[in-house]
């Protein structure tokens, strides 16, 4: 069974760092596109970064320019480097990989808090 195991969460100012990792276990993690996604409270979860196989990378437009997404397959580990934080980036923050995110599969995810 897949297992995602986000960490790296937590309380920083506005303008400040945080990188998040997320572990995946139980699945061939280097044939798999992965993502970044985060759900702030009352929204909708949205998909703000995603690596595909070659290590190209996708923003949001939200976030361009301050957020970093990398993967290292040796590890099956996936990363989000998040400079310049401001208040709206504050969510709970989720990896993942297409083919769950269509069944509806996720970890528990990590909060991220930015205060002003």
């Amino acid at each position: 069974q897949v297992q995602l195991e986000e960490s790296g969460g937590g309380l920083v100012q506005s303008g400040g760092s945080l990188r998040l990792s997320c572990v995946v276990s139980g699945s061939i993690f280097s044939n798999k596109a992965m993502g970044w996604y985060r759900q702030a409270p009352g929204k909708q979860r949205e998909l703000v970064a995603l690596i595909s196989t070659d290590y190209s990378a996708n923003y949001v437009d939200s976030v361009k320019g301050r957020y970093t997404i990398s993967r290292d397959n040796a590890k099956n580990t996936v990363y989000l480097q998040m400079n310049s934080l401001k208040p709206e980036d504050t969510a709970v923050y989720y990896c993942n990989t297409p083919s769950l995110v269509a069944i509806g599969y996720w970890g528990q995810g990590t909060q991220v808090t930015v205060s002003s």
